[in-house]
């Protein structure tokens, strides 16, 4: 029986998900030509939509999409090639028909997809199309989503990522992990592109769903690859917090969200199901990040500091007894590292769980009066959370109301929602008058 369109589509977008990268990275090593490698893979996609309603979804998909985008690159290639074969291009051809009986989907596509980072972080692009070159071919996002996390429009991203390719063919940047020598020179930005990978995993910015898994999984294991090559180096340190930050975040993933797919705050979160094999091996990390930081005289980076605070909530028996002194004082020395007015929002919040709400609230409307935040949707949420605290119910829907409409997913605004309805259901009982503009107080 042929499949429902759904789960066609479901199927899809699974396989695109999990497998475009991989597929895209091999079969740039083995023409040296993004375009077409991206134009095969897209074409097995549609392939792929036009055929499995028909003949059923396969029961390997990404080996399907394998051949299939292998296949279209052979067919242009011969036709590209037919007047006159260069030796470059046979060899190509001979080593994609070798891959029929490989795989792509082998322990070596790990390799592939190594060597993409390293290409698309090449200094010689500028850091904002190094991130957007990995998300779209690495992570797979689309360009839409790219373009939303950088708050552009698509049509600008687009010409971005052409620009980029542009860029590393012209300049002829080669597609391979560079010589010890060069890697540190390339770690920052690498390790950048993988943070902001796992963000996107860990907290879509848009969407039904709250967490990509895959995404977060893609971070985590380039992560550990990225790790094994820094080995003795000045920048393991950093990746190994890095890596630290990832796991103690990711431990909670059963726990973020409830069997309604809604969200889950870390302070009502069910703590014993969180996983503790990632917690103790993130610990571990960090342990020995601390270590070879000091041994090498090597001071903390933000990935460190970052998870230094993840122990700090990861390792608490219940939120209440949270050192959230600590906390504080570690986001203290991570707005000196790398200021930024969102770890100050961080910080405030860090300081009304440890002074009391009055004094987190003064930080955050600061930091509201400044509009270093504007269209930030966790500064309006943070600010309604403590003057609902403060008991000042009337203010705090106001500002609930407000992140509700800059939230970006779904999931969030369902949350934010919630709240509002429970804040003003307590201000009907304390018979105050709602208001939406809280200057009217």
């Amino acid at each position: 029986m042929a499949p429902e369109l759904t789960d066609v589509q479901t199927a899809v977008a699974a396989a695109s998900t999990d497998e475009t990268a991989r597929i895209t990275a091999t079969l740039i090593r083995v023409t040296g030509d993004w375009n077409l490698a991206e134009d095969c893979v897209q074409d097995a996609f549609a392939r792929a939509l036009a055929d499995w309603p028909e003949r059923g979804i396969p029961r390997n998909p990404g080996a399907w999409l394998t051949t299939v985008a292998k296949n279209k690159a052979i067919d242009r290639l011969r036709s590209a090639a037919s007047e006159k074969r260069a030796v470059r291009e046979l060899a190509i051809l001979t080593e994609l028909e070798g891959l029929a009986e490989e795989g792509i989907s082998n322990p070596a596509a790990d390799d592939d997809r190594l060597r993409l980072i390293h290409t698309c972080c090449h200094p010689a692009l500028p850091l904002e199309a190094r991130v957007a070159l990995t998300l779209r071919t690495v992570a797979g996002l689309t360009v839409s989503e790219i373009a939303r996390a950088f708050l552009v429009s698509e049509a600008t991203m687009s010409k971005r990522l052409v620009r980029a390719r542009a860029k590393i063919r012209d300049a002829g940047i080669p597609y391979r992990v560079p010589p010890p020598e060069l890697i540190s020179e390339r770690t920052g930005g690498i390790l950048a592109v993988l943070y902001l990978m796992f963000n996107e995993g860990y907290s879509a910015t848009g969407g039904d769903s709250l967490i990509r898994e895959p995404l977060v999984r893609e971070a985590i294991r380039l992560t550990r690859l990225l790790l094994a090559l820094l080995s003795g180096s000045p920048q393991e340190p950093e990746a190994l917090g890095l890596l630290a930050l990832m796991l103690f975040h990711h431990a909670r993933r059963n726990t973020r969200t409830d069997a309604a797919g809604d969200l889950v705050t870390l302070e009502d979160q069910n703590r014993e199901l969180w996983d503790s094999a990632a917690i103790t091996e993130a610990t571990t990390l960090l342990a020995t990040a601390e270590r070879c930081g000091t041994s090498r005289r090597i001071q903390p980076g933000s990935y460190r500091v970052q998870a230094a605070i993840a122990a700090c909530h990861m390792t608490a028996r219940t939120s209440d007894t949270t050192d959230f002194a600590r906390v504080a004082a570690l986001y203290d020395t991570l707005a000196r590292i790398s200021p930024s007015p969102v770890i100050e929002l961080n910080r405030a919040v860090a300081v009304a769980m440890s002074q009391g709400p009055e004094a987190g609230l003064s930080l955050i409307e600061q930091l509201d009066q400044s509009r270093a935040l504007e269209g930030y949707y966790l500064l309006p949420a943070a600010k309604a959370d403590l003057l609902r605290r403060l008991g000042r119910k009337t203010e705090a829907s106001h500002e609930y109301r407000r992140a509700r409409e800059l939230a970006p997913s779904e999931v969030e605004r369902r949350y934010l929602g919630r709240r509002l309805a429970e804040t003003l259901a307590e201000t009907k009982e304390k018979n105050e008058t709602p208001t939406d503009d809280p200057q009217q107080r």
